[in-house]
């Protein structure tokens, strides 16, 4: 899996919460759809801080580990 990070996450727009964020507004992890190279992922609670950017593979995997997980619990 190949992953970088965005220093200043804020320097983006079109941040959204992701589905997979809890319902607690203080706790959420934004995404950003369509970045040309792979899923940008951030807390909210630190937007000027850094994001990580996932392979869009490796978004696909961690997303799909947490619906197995949620079914099993």
């Amino acid at each position: 899996m190949s992953e970088h990070t965005i220093p200043n996450a804020a320097a983006l727009t079109g941040w959204r919460k992701s589905s997979y964020s809890g319902n607690d507004a203080d706790s959420c992890v934004e995404i950003l759809d369509d970045y040309p190279s792979g899923v940008p992922v951030r807390d909210s609670k630190v937007a000027h801080g850094p994001a990580l950017v996932f392979s869009t593979a490796g978004w696909s995997k961690f997303t799909g580990a947490l619906k197995v997980r949620e079914l099993l619990t």
